[in-house]
């Protein structure tokens, strides 16, 4: 569904170059649970701007969804963001002068959906995450694990394949990030495939499989099933 194949990513200024990724290869398979995990500078967030097309590679190939991403021009990487993938971060990004229901149709109105699809999928995401009822409120007057709740049905509303987490939980004490985490391990049972970087590891450990990334390369690959392993070719230091 995702895949990577010795893929690299190169800043350059004029005097500067920094290698964020190299010879960085991952496969993730649809309805996988993954969570990605290493030091700050570790290319964890490169990694994850590549992965939702809003930054190009250097080098190398990324295939989402059997497509290669490389030859889209920037509108076909738009629609493809659009429909594919969806966006939770750490510091939830809602809009505070919107009520939860107009936070979620934002980007439902930017595809083009009807007043009354987006009506139908925007009730459907906020009763996901414990929410419905809430649908007038404004961001102000919710906790922090309420508002990345929007953030989640947010993400949801669009239905995407892929569900890409930038550290869901930073911002969060440890019983409102296991409540974030038990949301997105039931979106994951029903089906969507979810990528999660995270620095906490107790919730690295529920996921299903976990990839560690140092220096731009994948160093770790582990799993919390026996029989889980997938076919990820990566220059490795250790392998679980």
């Amino acid at each position: 569904m995702l895949s990577m194949q010795d893929l690299s990513k190169v800043y350059r200024t004029h005097l500067v170059e920094t290698h964020a990724l190299r010879e960085f290869s991952i496969h993730v398979e649809e309805g996988e649970f993954v969570a990605v995990t290493g030091p700050s500078g570790s290319g964890k967030t490169t990694f994850m701007n590549i992965a939702g097309l809003l930054e190009e590679h250097s080098g190398g190939r990324y295939q989402l969804d059997g497509v290669e991403v490389s030859g889209l021009s920037d509108r076909e990487r738009s629609a493809m963001r659009n429909e594919k993938l969806g966006f939770i971060f750490q510091g939830f990004n809602l809009i505070p002068d919107l009520n939860l229901f107009d936070n979620v149709d934002v980007p439902l109105r930017y595809r083009g959906f009807g007043a009354k699809e987006r009506k139908l999928r925007i009730e459907r995401a906020l009763e996901q995450v414990g929410l419905g009822s809430r649908a007038r409120h404004y961001p102000a007057e919710l906790s922090g694990g309420q508002q990345q709740r929007v953030a989640i049905a947010r993400a949801l509303a669009g239905e995407p394949r892929i569900l890409l987490a930038d550290e869901p939980t930073g911002n969060l004490d440890s019983a409102m990030a296991r409540a974030v985490m038990e949301i997105l391990e039931g979106i994951n049972a029903a089906g969507t495939t979810i990528i999660m970087v995270t620095h906490d590891p107790e919730l690295a450990a529920r996921a299903r499989r976990n990839v560690h990334i140092i220096d731009g390369q994948v160093t770790d690959l582990q799993s919390s099933f026996a029989d889980s392993a997938l076919g990820v070719s990566a220059p490795r230091e250790s392998a679980a």
